[in-house]
């Protein structure tokens, strides 16, 4: 009887867990790109090439890639892609109001395009992107950190191909 009473409150525990989690919500992978894209848009200082580059485009997909498009006041346009899945690490130079993130891959697979070079049209592949950033606190690029380790943490089910 002390068995079965023991397998009995076992089954009821796990039931009451699982069905906690069932109503849990987990952070999405939305939530994760909503928070880098407004953080890496918010803070793009574009003072520090403002002498070379005329724009830019800076896009976290829902699809999971961080794409960055810089067009020169010369013509050229350089656009750097990866998956996110695909983060590594992530390091920082600079101080609070200036510097910039170095976005590692875990390989070459970050994709480089130039258009418009005096060289020619170039595709290539590169194991970092650069982002001009300004007027971040150490908390924020923790957060970064956090939300890019989360998204590489995901199962390749919730990563939308």
């Amino acid at each position: 009887m002390k068995k079965f009473t023991l397998c009995l409150i076992i089954a009821l525990i796990s039931a009451i867990a699982t069905l906690l989690c069932a109503f849990s919500d987990p952070e999405s992978m939305a939530q994760y790109v909503n928070y880098l894209q407004k953080s890496l848009v918010d803070h793009y200082d574009i003072s520090q090439e403002v002498k070379q580059i005329k724009r830019y485009e800076l896009n976290i997909t829902n699809n999971g890639f961080c794409r960055y498009k810089r067009y020169y006041n010369n013509g050229k346009t350089e656009y750097f892609a990866f998956k996110l899945a695909k983060f590594k690490d992530m390091e920082y130079y600079g101080t609070t109001s200036a510097g910039k993130l170095y976005l590692h891959t875990k390989g070459d697979d970050v994709i480089v395009q130039t258009y418009k070079d005096r060289g020619g049209d170039v595709d290539s592949m590169a194991t970092q992107v650069v982002i001009p950033l300004k007027n971040i606190e150490a908390e924020d690029l923790n957060a970064i950190r956090e939300n890019l380790t989360k998204i590489c943490g995901l199962p390749a089910v919730l990563i939308p191909q």
